[in-house]
C-alpha cells in the first residue's frame, strides 16, 4: 500500500490519546459504556497503524452527533437468539460498542456450540474490522467480520457513478504461540479514510484509487475528496483490482458478498437507499456480521494452530525478491507497528492535530495531545 509521509510529526502517548478522546466524548454527552468501548477500539486501531480508522474519525463523529444521527445513550439489545445465532439491534449507537458486544457474544456461544454467527443492524461506523476478528483469535477461535457502510463511494465495474460502500472484511485465525493470521481489508482498492489522510498530509493519490465518471484516474487528493463527498457523485473509489483488466469484478463481487452478509441478512440499510432518506438525522442503519469457529471441534490437540503456524512460518521464510523486504503474511505490518508505537507513541501530523485541537475547543475541553 502506498504511503504518504508527513512532515512535523508529533508522537502522542496512547494513554494521553485515550484521555483526549474520552474528554471530548464526555463533553458531547456520550454514555459511559459507549465511551469505554469506542475509545478502546480507536486507540488500539491507531496503535496498530491503521491511522485512517482511529482518532482521525473524530471529525466524522462530531458531524454525526451534531446532525442527531448517533444515539448518545444507546443500549444495544438482543432481538432474538438461539444456541448458535443472535440478532442485535444496535439502537443507533456507536458501531464500536455494538461490534464488541456482537463478537463477545459470538465467542461465548461458539465455545459451547462450536460455531456461532451474530448479525447486527441499526448500527454506525465501527472503526477497523480487524479489531473484532482479532478478539476471536485471541480467544483461540477463527473469526470472520464484515460490515456495510453508509457512504456511497465505490464505483462498480463498468459503472459511471459510485453506488456501493467500501464494505470491509476481516478474517483472523490463531497460530499457536505466534502471531495470528489477521487479514483486514476494504473490498475497494483503498479505504475512503486513507484518501482523507492523504489529503490531510497534502500527498498525491496513486493512479487507480479514484476515478471520475468517465473512468479517468484522479490523483489530486483534495479534488478526489471533494468529488467523492459531493452530491453529484462525479467520482468513485475503484473496487479491489482497480480496472476491469485487473479483475475489478472480483472486488465488486466481494463488496456485494459483504453487503449481503452484513446488511441484507440483518435488515441493515443499503447505501444508495439510505442516501434517499428524507431526513439528514436518520440513523445510518449499518449492518455487521460476526462469525466465530472453534477449531478444536474439528482438530483435537491444537492441530489446527500447529499447522497454521507451520504455514505462516514457511511463507515468511520464502525467498524474497529484495532482501530488505521479507515476505510477510496478513497482519505482520500491523503487529510490527503496534510494537513500535506502544513505545514511541502514535505519530500524528500537524494537520490532524489542528483538527483535533479545533474539536476540543468546540467541545470546551483542554487540548492535551501537545504541551505548550
Amino acid at each position: 500500500m502506498a504511503a504518504c509521509p508527513s512532515e512535523d510529526i508529533v508522537y502522542v502517548d496512547t494513554a494521553i490519546l485515550a484521555e483526549q478522546i474520552t474528554s471530548i466524548f464526555t463533553s458531547w454527552g456520550v454514555s459511559k459504556s459507549q465511551i469505554e468501548s469506542t475509545v478502546a477500539v480507536m486507540v488500539e486501531t491507531d496503535t496498530y497503524g491503521i491511522d485512517s480508522h482511529g482518532v482521525s474519525m473524530l471529525m466524522l463523529y462530531e458531524q454525526m452527533i451534531k446532525s442527531g444521527i448517533l444515539n448518545l445513550d444507546a443500549v444495544p439489545n438482543i432481538v432474538k437468539e438461539s444456541a448458535s445465532t443472535a440478532l442485535i439491534d444496535g439502537d443507533a449507537g456507536f458501531g464500536h460498542h455494538v461490534a464488541k458486544m456482537g463478537m463477545s457474544l459470538a465467542i461465548n456461544k461458539c465455545k459451547t456450540s462450536g460455531i456461532c454467527s451474530i448479525s447486527a443492524y441499526n448500527s454506525h461506523h465501527f472503526g477497523a474490522a480487524g479489531y473484532y476478528a482479532k478478539m476471536a483469535s485471541d480467544a483461540g477461535l477463527i473469526g470472520l467480520v464484515t460490515s456495510s457502510t453508509r457512504s456511497v463511494l465505490v464505483t462498480p465495474t463498468f459503472a459511471q457513478k459510485p453506488v456501493l460502500g467500501t464494505n470491509p472484511i476481516s478474517f483472523a485465525a490463531p497460530a499457536g504461540n505466534g502471531r495470528p493470521f489477521l487479514l483486514d481489508m476494504s473490498t475497494s482498492t483503498v479505504a475512503s479514510n486513507k484518501i482523507k489522510m492523504f489529503n490531510l498530509n497534502k500527498c498525491d493519490l496513486p493512479e487507480g484509487w479514484v476515478i471520475d465518471n468517465s473512468g479517468t484516474s484522479i490523483t489530486d487528493a483534495a479534488m478526489a475528496r471533494s468529488l467523492l463527498l459531493g452530491s453529484e457523485k462525479n467520482a468513485g473509489i475503484t473496487p479491489l483490482g482497480g480496472t476491469p483488466d485487473l479483475a475489478s469484478h472480483k472486488g465488486y463481487g466481494l463488496a456485494m458478498m459483504v453487503q449481503i452478509l452484513s446488511a441484507t441478512l440483518s435488515g441493515g440499510g443499503f447505501s444508495p437507499f439510505q442516501e434517499r432518506s428524507p431526513s439528514n438525522s436518520s440513523p445510518d442503519n449499518i449492518g455487521h456480521f460476526f462469525l466465530a469457529i472453534d477449531p478444536s471441534y474439528f482438530r483435537p490437540d491444537h492441530g489446527f494452530e500447529k499447522d497454521l503456524k507451520q504455514m505462516v512460518d514457511f511463507l515468511r521464510n520464502t525467498l524474497p525478491i529484495n532482501p530488505d523486504q521479507p515476505v510477510l503474511v496478513a497482519g505482520d505490518p500491523e503487529f510490527d507497528r503496534y510494537e513500535r508505537r506502544k513505545t514511541e507513541g502514535i505519530p500524528m501530523s500537524q494537520a490532524l492535530l489542528q483538527q483535533i485541537r479545533n474539536i476540543a475547543s468546540r467541545a470546551a475541553v483542554p487540548f492535551i495531545l501537545v504541551s505548550g
